[in-house]
């Protein structure tokens, strides 16, 4: 925390000097009480006080004074803004190995839903699109701040959906990429800030080449994060013959390295939520100091209100 006006907070002194006031008058008043000789006088004629209550309206006054001074003195605080036009790409691995069952109930259902769930957690004004591949890769959902069509294509997400079997990650980089630019009419020349993130559980054997796609995705400035979901022991079954599908996240790692976007590893459906929190709290926002004393003002108000009303319900009257 940095201060506009940090030579406001000598006011605190004064606060201070208050604070020695207070503690001083009630030892006075305590030591007046005790060499009055007739006690039993001294009950009778003396109004009965709450105890501590009776410290209470003094002690929320002086908070309030501090907290006051505070916000006076301008404190400011990094904050996490959202970016204007963010776009975040959500692209979904759809291939035959995705229906492995060491992810229960299989790694697509736990991949849909924790995509679900990832962009729920997203601020509303952030733009969202889905990806779907395989061999091939489609836009399922263009990039907008509609939700409800996001939900539906996310139920759409099946194995077969891009009609060609395989792992194309480079060609999902790329299709991401293009749909960004295809945000608005103004994407071309002036693109909005996005991200990727690329889920899939293995190498990439079709289509463009990954590190090429990557490449792109540097020069457009749009980080790649991926995750790696999967098992080494996954497996599908084929006509009754199960076939090993072992997760192989040694592609992504690449892009992520190559672009600044970050690698995950799931194996479990916990686990790739947690990884789509921790991305979902750096994508599409950026850092600026603020000024936030009205935190404090307003803290210090209700502070007021607390004494004001203490002083009412025990002495009625006003502090």
């Amino acid at each position: 925390m940095t201060w506009e006006s940090p030579a406001r907070l000598w006011l605190l002194l004064g606060v201070a000097a208050l604070v020695v006031g207070y503690l001083a008058m009630q030892r006075r008043q305590s030591r007046y009480a005790v060499r009055f000789t007739n006690l039993r006088l001294l009950d009778r004629v003396a109004p009965q006080r709450p105890a501590w209550r009776r410290h209470v309206p003094a002690g929320l006054f002086l908070a309030m004074l501090a907290l006051l001074v505070v916000g006076f003195a301008r404190p400011n605080a990094e904050v996490r803004v959202p970016r204007e036009r963010a776009t975040v790409m959500v692209a979904v691995d759809v291939s035959t190995s995705m229906l492995a069952g060491d992810v229960d109930p299989d790694r697509l259902t736990a991949a849909k839903e924790a995509a679900r769930r990832f962009v729920d957690g997203l601020p509303d004004e952030f733009n969202v699109g889905l990806v779907a591949f395989a061999g091939s890769a489609a836009v399922v959902v263009p990039p907008s701040t509609d939700r409800e069509a996001l939900d539906e294509g996310v139920q759409r997400l099946a194995e077969g959906i891009t009609g060609v079997q395989g792992t194309a990650i480079g060609e999902a980089i790329s299709t991401s990429l293009g749909a960004v630019k295809s945000l608005d009419a103004k994407a071309a020349k002036d693109p909005p800030p996005a991200r990727i993130i690329i889920l899939s559980d293995g190498a990439n054997t079709s289509g463009m080449d990954p590190m090429e796609a990557a490449g792109q995705a540097v020069a457009a400035k749009v980080p790649v994060h991926t995750i790696s979901f999967g098992t080494p022991s996954g497996s599908v079954d084929r006509g009754g013959r199960a076939i090993q599908v072992p997760v192989d996240g040694q592609t992504l790692k690449a892009v992520a390295e190559e672009t600044g976007g970050g690698f995950h590893e799931a194996s479990t459906s916990a686990e790739l939520r947690a990884v789509y929190e921790d991305i979902g709290t750096s994508v599409g926002y950026r850092r600026e100091r603020q000024d936030i004393s009205a935190r404090f003002i307003g803290l210090g108000l209700v502070f007021a209100m607390g004494a004001a009303a203490g002083s009412l319900r025990w002495f009625s009257r006003l502090p």
